[in-house]
């Protein structure tokens, strides 16, 4: 077979340094929900998260699907909230009995969930003004663990919780996505992550040692590849990410020089 590729020089690679500007933020995210796992409900609350906090530099690391079980809950947000710098989970908050992550976070942070005032005055206005009645079952949306933060709903008041480093989020895509944007100001920054994607009519085994080199020009630097098929044959999408621009600009110039002129996409 014909070799796609040449060497790349290693004197090219000498420059390819740590240099980046700002430690990385590692985030998680776990999802909550019996209706994700049964496939009832498909979730695109990741894809929110992601990209919202992807603004502000911010990586998702790692993402999990659970069942709405308060030991589960809680066990998982430990674990991860000692792994990650940030924590968002999304679903299990709300008015009825299987809501329980508030419980659960609760749980983890060895507090107990109880009506927040604050919460509680917003829920009570926002449904008097909808002349609907507060009755228990969305007093219930009040309740937050223990000296956790309000998160602001914009859309229907019902509050996330911050609690540490753990952001407790519902699981209706559109109150999640304004919640998230509304905490970007909040949420710790690092240099945004620079993302190039291309396709080539190349299939993905005849790049696997040109996506190799350029994976190993430096650890700071993530070089993905990811085949398809349409009408016109084979194809490879291939992912350049890195915040440090002259890595993504190294790792672009090698596939240009062994694959010629480049479909950059959006």
């Amino acid at each position: 077979m014909t070799c796609l590729f040449k060497p790349w020089p290693i004197t090219v690679l000498v420059l390819a340094v740590h240099n980046l500007m700002a430690t990385d933020i590692k985030a998680a995210v776990l999802l909550i929900g019996d209706e994700l796992l049964s496939g009832r409900t498909r979730d695109i609350n990741l894809q929110s998260i992601a990209q919202q906090v992807a603004k502000n530099g911010i990586d998702i690391a790692e993402a999990r699907v659970i069942a709405d079980v308060p030991a589960l809950i809680a066990r998982h947000v430990n674990q991860l909230r000692a792994e990650y710098d940030l924590v968002f989970t999304s679903g299990g908050i709300g008015p009825t009995h299987d809501d329980r992550t508030m419980d659960a976070v609760a749980m983890a942070f060895e507090t107990v969930a109880e009506i927040d005032p604050e919460a509680d005055r917003r829920l009570r206005e926002y449904y008097a003004g909808e002349d609907r009645e507060y009755g228990e079952a969305r007093r219930r949306m009040a309740r937050l663990p223990k000296g956790a933060a309000l998160i602001d709903n914009p859309v229907s008041v019902a509050p996330g919780a911050h609690v540490g480093n753990v952001y407790v989020l519902p699981g209706v895509p559109k109150i999640l996505l304004a919640m998230v944007e509304g905490l970007l100001e909040q949420l710790p920054t690092s240099d945004r992550v620079i993302h190039r994607e291309f396709m080539v009519r190349t299939p993905e085994s005849d790049l696997a040692a040109l996506m190799t080199q350029m994976h190993d020009l430096d650890d700071a630097v993530s070089v993905g590849s990811y085949p398809g098929m349409d009408d016109e044959g084979y194809f490879t999408r291939v992912v350049v990410r890195s915040r440090a621009k002259h890595l993504v600009d190294l790792a672009v110039k090698m596939l240009a020089d062994a694959l010629g002129e480049l479909s950059e996409l959006s």
